[in-house]
């Protein structure tokens, strides 16, 4: 029995945990909620809203409004000034900026003590639980992780209070345990400039016993590939023999799978998606045979979810988690151990099974297209752009897409800004491949595209190499969990990229 078989027999009791989630999720949330309502009831908050006078999940509905970032705001910034029990009982001192979207305005997501242990780094526990489940033979821990994070900086100059991307937070306050067996130091995994970062990283850990990777795929490929301009290795295998698992998460892998797989060629290879974000750790992929994630709702999480045929109505229809339907598309709320109350994430989600609840993310409430009626979503661009490399040999680094509103022969279409690593045989059959798939799986965009009345077909523009890298760093967003905009309804992105694509 190898070490990783000894350590795996601790990760059992977890295992046992999540097998639960199949025959008793009503009974897991009321628990959630009801913990959370307890804890908070003599906060500002709490108060402010009867926290004390609930009795059910109908009374929290009631009492508690659907709120986004706007409403919070101001109780937020009073904490980072180091007010106590406004959201949270106690003091916050740890602030994940958000980087959900590229624009200048940040978001500021409180980190709780308890958020921190019974959210975020107990997702972390049982990625590796699940992980340990699926795969006995496994020798995950006969060496170590590469953890790719962000940075942080001091919160208003109070003690011990930061503020910075959620995967630097994490570093900062983890098990000194733990250090043990991750890479690269503390010192390097915490540096602002990403690419001296990827440098010392890409230096301090060649030679390393790597077993497995985290981070956001798109930055991740940054490291690895300039690991192997150094080594002259062909393959990450060459370098490092017992890696076996990349926990990646952030963006969706779809069009990243067949890089990976150039840069990775060993078959004992696996990834495992995993839904953790600045808010909180929501779900894994604990089955390696499905594309779906299984819902973690034993941490201290509690989940709504409002219809998209719902959103921005003034009183939208929202429903706890025994209300959801298969393949609906849904807005996610959550209440949460860092103070977030019935808080719109800002991403939907689609429901695949409910035995135990697993979903797949279809994208966010901000990033579509829907400028002529056709609701183009972000799941639907992934898999149209999955099959159309497919179809043509084609892979794909970033891209964007946005409607052009009438151009001057009074035409409507799709604009799509796209950076290939390897472009297709072409670019013409790339489109119309896309462009068809896009008609099958979404009979909105169908009905525009009929008979080319209200939608022109949709028009590919190759971005030069390293745009979408240039245009983050022009805003100072390299690395973390910063990602480009899939779809926009406005030119905003779009324009700014063109300029730079010269």
């Amino acid at each position: 029995m190898n070490s990783t078989q000894l350590i795996g027999k601790l990760f059992v009791p977890r295992q046992k945990a999540i097998d639960s989630y199949a025959v008793k999720p009503v009974e897991i949330q009321d628990k959630v909620l009801r913990h959370l309502l307890s804890k908070a009831a003599d906060t500002e908050w709490g108060v402010q809203h009867g926290y004390r006078q609930i009795r059910n999940y109908e009374n929290y509905q009631q009492q508690v409004p659907v709120q986004t970032y706007e409403e919070i705001k101001p109780y937020v910034e009073r904490m980072r000034q180091g007010e106590s029990n406004v959201l949270w009982p106690g003091k916050v001192r740890w602030f994940a900026k958000s980087s959900g979207t590229t624009n200048d305005k940040s978001k500021f997501i409180p980190v709780s003590k308890e958020g921190l242990h019974d959210v975020h780094y107990a997702g972390g526990v049982d990625c590796v639980a699940s992980y340990l489940h699926n795969n006995p033979q496994s020798r995950f821990f006969s060496g170590k992780g590469l953890i790719l994070g962000g940075s942080h900086a001091s919160n208003y100059n109070l003690k011990n209070s930061l503020v910075g991307d959620l995967s630097a937070i994490l570093i900062q306050n983890v098990n000194p345990l733990v250090n043990f067996i991750r890479v690269p130091s503390k010192q390097i995994a915490l540096l602002s400039d990403f690419e001296e970062k990827v440098e010392k990283i890409a230096y301090s850990t060649i030679k390393a016993n790597v077993t497995n990777l985290s981070g956001v795929p798109s930055w991740m490929l940054v490291v690895l590939k300039r690991i192997l301009e150094i080594t002259g290795k062909i393959g990450l295998e060459e370098v490092w023999p017992n890696l076996e698992v990349f926990f990646h998460g952030g963006i969706n892998f779809t069009p990243y799978r067949d890089l990976y797989k150039q840069l990775i060629r060993s078959e004992l290879m696996h990834y495992v998606e995993t839904y953790n974000a600045s808010e909180g750790f929501f779900g894994i992929q604990t089955d390696p045979m499905s594309s779906s994630m299984t819902l973690m709702i034993d941490y201290g999480v509690f989940y709504e979810f409002m219809p998209m045929n719902e959103f921005g109505k003034e009183n939208p229809e929202v429903v706890p988690l025994e209300g959801v339907e298969l393949n609906k598309n849904y807005a996610m709320l959550i209440s949460t151990t860092c103070g977030l109350w019935r808080y719109m994430i800002g991403d939907t989600v689609k429901f695949t099974n409910k035995t135990p609840h697993q979903f797949v993310i279809t994208g966010r409430t901000k990033h579509f297209i829907n400028a002529f009626g056709e609701e183009l979503i972000v799941d639907n661009a992934e898999k149209g752009l999955a099959y159309a490399c497919d179809e043509t040999g084609a892979r794909i680094l970033d891209y964007t897409a946005a409607p052009v509103f009438m151009d001057a022969n009074a035409k409507c279409r799709h604009q799509w800004l796209v950076e290939f690593e390897k472009k297709p045989d072409s670019l013409s059959r790339f489109a119309e491949v896309l462009d068809k798939v896009l008609q099958e799986i979404n009979s909105d965009y169908e009905a525009k595209r009929y008979k080319n009345i209200t939608l022109q077909p949709l028009e590919i523009i190759p971005a030069r190499k390293g745009l979408f890298h240039d245009w983050l760093k022009n805003k100072g967003k390299l690395g973390g969990q910063h990602k480009v905009p899939r779809l926009s309804n406005t030119r905003e992105y779009m324009d700014e990229l063109l300029l730079l694509n010269k």
